[in-house]
Order: structure tokens, then C-alpha cells, then sequence
């Protein structure tokens, strides 16, 4: 298979842009992923590909919850904060205001127009990353009308 070619392809697919937290006590994580996608209806599961390299994998191995936090498509800012590990200070993480979530006290970005947090109810470990299988057991909506950011309007990419 051609390297390059392999790249390119894999670059066509969608993937949306979000902020994943989580929190072990006090200890609170947040990073951005794009490889999320819905998985059931009955129950409401999705799955997420978490780096097996990151802190961020750490805690939700740990605790085996997170929250995502929908990102809108003017909130590049906010995606680009994420790329880097967390620091909490106050009620900021990463610079951003947030309150913990009702069901797994991971952090919920207060300026993102949606909110889910989830429990892990399988995961799957294979090459560099593990694929988190959660059922979603509460969420929130601060903005309806948003249109979530894209990865493919960024110039960023995470494929290939």
C-alpha cells in the first residue's frame, strides 16, 4: 500500500472537532479528539479513540467516564487550547470556564453550545490509540442552532 496515497484517503473521511474531559477527584483532563462517532441508539452509546500515549487516556482508563464537549464552528480557539496537556486553575481548564458534570464531575465547558458526559462499558486496545465504547448518561444543550466544527474546516488534520 502506498503511503501517500493511504494518507489521503483516510484525510476524505469526516471527523468533527471536541473537547473530551474527565476527572479522577480532583485530577481534571481535557483533551481534543476527532475520532467520535455515535454507536447505538438503544442504549445511546458512542465511541472515541483516545491516544494511548496521553494523560488524558490515563484518567479514562482510570475512572472509565468522560464528558464531550460539542464545539462550535467558531471555536478553533478553543480546540487549538486542548492540544496541549491540562492546567486547572479555579474553574478554568486550559483558560476555559467549567463546571463539573452531574453525573461523572468530568469538566463542562460553559461557552459550548452542547454537552455529553458518558461510562465506559468497553474498550478495545490496538496500536496507538483505544477505542472507548460509552453509554451516554446525561447531556446538555446551551445553543441548538450551532453548527459543530469540522476538522476538515480547520487547517489542521489527524488521519493517515
Amino acid at each position: 500500500m502506498d503511503a501517500a496515497t493511504k494518507r489521503q484517503v483516510l484525510r476524505l473521511m469526516t471527523y468533527g472537532l471536541y473537547v473530551l474531559t474527565a476527572a479522577a477527584e480532583e485530577e481534571l483532563v481535557g483533551g481534543t479528539v476527532t475520532w467520535l462517532s455515535q454507536a447505538s441508539f438503544t442504549p445511546p452509546l458512542v465511541m472515541v479513540g483516545i491516544r494511548r500515549d496521553g494523560h488524558v487516556h490515563v484518567v479514562v482508563d482510570r475512572v472509565k467516564a468522560f464528558a464531550v464537549n460539542v464545539l462550535s464552528t467558531s471555536q478553533h480557539d478553543i480546540a487549538s487550547a486542548f492540544f496541549r496537556p491540562s492546567k486547572v486553575e479555579g474553574n478554568r481548564i486550559n483558560g476555559y470556564a467549567f463546571e463539573r458534570g452531574p453525573a461523572t464531575g468530568a469538566p463542562l465547558l460553559v461557552d459550548l453550545p452542547a454537552w455529553f458526559e458518558a461510562r465506559v462499558t468497553d474498550a478495545v486496545a490496538r496500536g496507538d490509540h483505544t477505542v472507548f465504547v460509552a453509554e451516554i448518561v446525561a447531556c446538555g444543550l446551551q445553543d441548538p442552532s450551532a453548527a459543530p466544527l469540522a476538522l476538515s474546516n480547520t487547517p489542521w488534520s489527524y488521519a493517515g
